[in-house]
This record gives structure tokens, sequence and C-alpha cells, in this order.
């Protein structure tokens, strides 16, 4: 069954939620569905949903000329590395699956952020800036960098992993805990159940003298290393995106320490998309393998 030239696939594999797209040749979403990721189910079940799910659109709209997927962690060839939140990640092949049991030939495969960043950069908040600096607070912790309108991905596809940044003062040995196991959505979520709450957006939203001293704590561990990402890059403009943005204490605290610390500070603003923007990249993913230049959004 050949492609139809209109037609791109885009899906996005998040830690919490997963998103499918059908969308024109020009990159605009005619079709999307969100499903939840049930991580703690295992890998298996969630590529088999999105597949079925994705199949089903197809039968509906038509076959796709071909596809963009936006996945966590490190991409090498068909593989992924460094995608601890769903658990058998790694051993996916997602690429192939797509290709297989969708019977699309051209997929192209690449980490969310950087996915979220090629969006910001065809539709959203960076088609004037360069550097920029695309921020993901959502599940994990993450970052994507913007030079000469490209995404870059670093010399093994790593770069922006902030997450394993350690933190702690004194002398270093190794043990120091790491930056996503203190200010991920998946921490705070934690922390708010440690203290009788539903999760992290409720514990941001606290009013409460004592959770906002937490809330203060956990974001300061954040702002500091992002102070430093911004002081090496000198980015134009750093653009906010994922679930947590949602929460008026994150931005505030990320917006007031980098404007106040950095000494010529970049603009802070939140992604037009926060909670699509890497399904947004996906769908770019797909347009950049056909012959056909994307509108703006």
């Amino acid at each position: 069954m050949r492609g139809r030239s209109d037609l791109l696939l885009g899906i996005d594999f998040g830690g919490t939620k997963m998103a499918i797209a059908l969308a024109e040749a020009s990159g605009r979403i005619i079709e999307r569905i969100t499903l939840p990721t049930l991580a703690e189910q295992g890998a298996q079940q969630a590529l088999d949903r999105v597949l079925q799910t994705a199949q089903e659109l197809i039968n509906s709209v038509g076959l796709p000329r071909s596809a963009g997927i936006a996945t966590p962690g490190v991409i090498t060839g068909d593989g992924i590395q460094l995608a601890p939140n769903v658990p058998g990640w790694s051993d996916l092949r997602l690429g192939t699956a797509v290709r297989e049991q969708l019977s699309i030939e051209d997929v192209q495969v690449a980490n969310d952020l950087n996915a979220a960043a090629l969006a910001e950069l065809h539709w959203g908040q960076l088609r004037d800036c360069d550097p920029g600096l695309v921020v993901g607070l959502g599940t994990g912790v993450a970052l994507a960098v913007t030079v000469g309108g490209q995404v870059v991905p670093g010399a093994h596809g790593a770069a922006g992993e902030i997450a394993y940044a350690p933190i702690g003062s004194g002398a270093f040995d190794g043990a120091d805990p790491i930056l996503e196991e203190v200010v991920s959505g998946v921490a705070l979520d934690e922390l708010a159940r440690l203290e009788g709450l539903a999760g992290a957006a409720e514990l941001t939203a606290s009013t409460t003298a004592a959770h906002r001293a937490l809330v203060a704590e956990r974001l300061g561990v954040l702002v500091r290393k992002l102070i430093t990402v911004c002081l090496a890059l000198d980015p134009q403009r750093v653009v906010l995106v994922g679930g947590m943005t949602s929460g008026e204490a994150v931005v505030k605290a990320v917006t007031h320490h980098l404007t106040r610390h950095v000494p010529i500070p970049p603009e802070v603003v939140v992604s037009a998309f926060p909670r699509e923007s890497a399904l947004l990249g996906a769908v770019q993913l797909a347009a950049r393998q056909i012959p056909q230049p994307a509108v703006a959004w």
C-alpha cells in the first residue's frame, strides 16, 4: 500500500503520556490521540498500544508518506540508551516497529527534547533566535541546544542530558545524587506524596510555607544548573516546555533566577505548545523526509 503524499505520522513517546498525530504535508495536525504510557507495565505494552491506535487512524484516514518519532533517551541507530523512566524501553526498536507494522518506509527517530527544539525552530519561540535553549521540565529533565537554526546533537547524540548532572558540594566521589532524582516531575511527585499531596502540581501550587520552602529548595538545585548552562552558551532565548511549566511557581523561579543571576540574561518564555512540542517536532521530522516545505504555524 503506497503512502499518501499529503499525510504525515507523528508519534511522541513520553514517560507519562504518548501522543499520535496525523498531519498534512505542511505539518498541520488534522487528527491526534493521547494515551497514558502506563510505564509501570513496561515498554512493550506502550509500544503495542501506540501502534494499534496509529493503525486505526491510518485505516480511517490513509497511509502516511513518512513518520517521525520522538522518544526519551539517546538515539543510537534504531536503538535507545538512557531512557530509564519506562522499564525495557532500551530493548525496543521503534523505527523498525513502525516500518514493519504500519508499512511506512520513511521513519526518523529523535530524542524528544531535540524534537521539541525542532518544533520551536519551525513554529515556535525560536524562529528568530540564535542560539536558543529548550528546557524540558516533565517526567524527566533535559535540555536541547539550537545554533544556526539547527538542533545540536553532540558527538554521541547525548547533548543536553542534564538529568545526569551530579548535585551536592564538597569533595566529589561520584556518589552524589543526580539532578533528575531531585527536581524532575517524578521526583516532585514522590516528594508530594510524602507530604500527603496528590502530586507535583498540587505541591508546586501549595501556599503552605513548608511546601513553598520544599519547592524552592528543589528548584534552587535546578536553576543553579541552568545558570551555569546559560553562562556557557549565552542563549538569546530560553524556552520552557513540558508538564511542569503549568506550575506558576516553577516558571517564576526559573525566570527570576536566570534574569537576576546571569550577567547578560536571556529572554525566558514558555512554549506556546508546552505539552505538544515533542509531538509537533515528530511531525516535523516526518515532514523533513519529503520535498514539502513546512508552513509557518
